[in-house]
This record gives C-alpha cells, structure tokens and sequence, in this order.
C-alpha cells in the first residue's frame, strides 16, 4: 500500500470482518470455504494487507450475517485500492468545466482500452505484482467517469501521431486501441486531434501536458515523468502550460482530419 490514509481504510475494513467472522463462530478457513477464497487470502485481508474486492466483501457479509454493513464498505475499499496520486487526479478531474491533455509516448490514460493500460504497466521496470497491475488498471478505468459527467464537460485530447502506431500490448491490442479512439472521437463533447510527425513546429517539446479548468474558474496544470506526478496550481505556470496546450492544439491536424487520420492508420493494421 502506497499511502498511510488507503492503508488505514484497509486496516479498518480488515478489523470489521474479523469481529464479524469470529461472531459467527467462523475460522479464517471456513469462512474462505464458504466465500471461495483460501484462508491465506481471508487472513490478509483482515490484516489490511490484501484489498478485497467487491465479490469478497459481499459474500463475506452473507456468510457472517453482516446485514450489509462489511458489503457497505465497498465504496471506501474501492478508493483505498487506487494509489493515493491517482486519487488526488481523479478528484480534480471530477471538479472539471474543461480537461486538455496532450499526451506525448502513449495514449492518453482517459483513452486508453483495458487490454492497452494492461500492457503499458505490464512492461514498466521494475516489474509490477499482477494484483499492483489490476489495481492500477482498475484505477485509470476509474477515472473514465469524467466522460459520463452531467452536465456533460468539455474534453479535447492531443496524441502524437507515433503513440498510434506503437504496437504496445502487439497488433490486436493496438487495433482495439484504435477503434476505441474512433468511438470517442465521435462524442459530441470529445474532441481528439492528432499531432503529425512531419510538423515543423511543436509546442510540446517539454513532454506531455493535462490542463484543468475548474468550476469554480481556477485553472491547473498536471505533469507526469520518470518518479513524480505533479499539480500545478502557481497561476504563472499554469497560464504558460495552458498557452502551450493552445499552441498544440492550432499546430495539430483538426478533430476531423484526425479522425480520418486514425481511420487510415487502423486501416494499415488490419
């Protein structure tokens, strides 16, 4: 666990469905028997240190005759499994008017596909645990909530034109990737452009950029690289991090052309 504040949720949750089990009379193996999970699995989750998914938490609640108070915890143990930076990002996305991002070496996470942010954290060094990877993944799917928002928030992406060719996760996750692009880029509040290799000028030499526009009319920047992910709140930077996501997005090919654009490259990987 990655944080003190999800670590503690999980601890909390893990107390909860020890007094629960040991009231129903139950060991950790038999409540495992009866919940389909092994007694090294219930033993972790009550120490905090496994988190429990959806399925484990409901059944659990049945088996100990919860009355839904361990399967009511399913909201807080959901959050508590996403890491505590995506957490801070999700948040602000949710407090949006308007979200830009110019992604720069992959998809952007909000676009990406479930078998495509597999892959991308399945290649990271060092390795990551298949659980760190469901969690993670779990994570960015997550964050897609801010497309369904109501009222609905304007949401405008910059993708270099090389992160649609890299074959990340091979050909077939690649094409799924591609399609999922061409769906959104058909949302009426979704506009995604394609910046060209061939383009002179670029605005995006710095690395990859997400602005956020706030409700309450604050305007933040958000930066990834090799060991941080940072908000930009300081109203300076931000105002040059949004003028050089203007900047991408009048050297970038339209949302139209785009859209031919991925058409074109799909066509080439079918």
């Amino acid at each position: 666990m990655e944080d003190e504040e999800a670590a503690a949720v999980l601890r909390a949750v893990g107390r909860q469905i020890k007094v629960w089990r040991e009231s129903a009379g139950l060991t950790q193996p038999q409540l495992g028997e009866r919940i389909g999970y092994g007694a090294e699995m219930v033993s972790s989750v009550e120490r905090g240190r496994r988190t429990p998914k959806p399925d484990f938490l409901d059944a659990t609640d049945e088996a100990v005759g919860a009355g839904g108070k361990i399967a009511s915890m399913k909201e807080d143990v959901e959050s508590a499994r996403y890491p505590k930076n995506v957490r801070a990002l999700a948040k602000l996305e949710s407090e949006c008017a308007e979200l830009g991002a110019y992604a720069a070496l992959h998809v952007h996470g909000l676009l990406q596909t479930v078998e495509y942010a597999q892959a991308l954290y399945a290649m990271r060094r060092p390795t990551y645990s298949e659980e760190e990877i469901d969690r993670l993944v779990s994570a960015r799917m997550a964050r897609k909530s801010v497309f369904e928002r109501v009222p609905l928030i304007a949401i405008s992406f910059v993708q270099e034109e090389a992160t649609l060719r890299r074959p990340i996760g091979g050909r077939a996750v690649l094409r799924g990737q591609l399609l999922h692009l061409l769906e959104m880029s058909r949302l009426r509040h979704v506009q995604i452009q394609v910046m060209p290799t061939d383009c002179e000028d670029h605005a995006g030499m710095m690395g990859s950029i997400q602005m956020l526009k706030l409700r309450n009319g604050k305007t933040l920047g958000h930066s990834e690289g090799q060991q941080y992910s940072r908000v930009i709140s300081d109203p300076k930077e931000a105002q040059i991090m949004e003028m050089r996501y203007g900047l991408l997005r009048a050297q970038a090919l339209s949302p139209h052309d785009s859209l031919s654009f991925i058409e074109k490259v799909l066509e080439r990987e079918t």
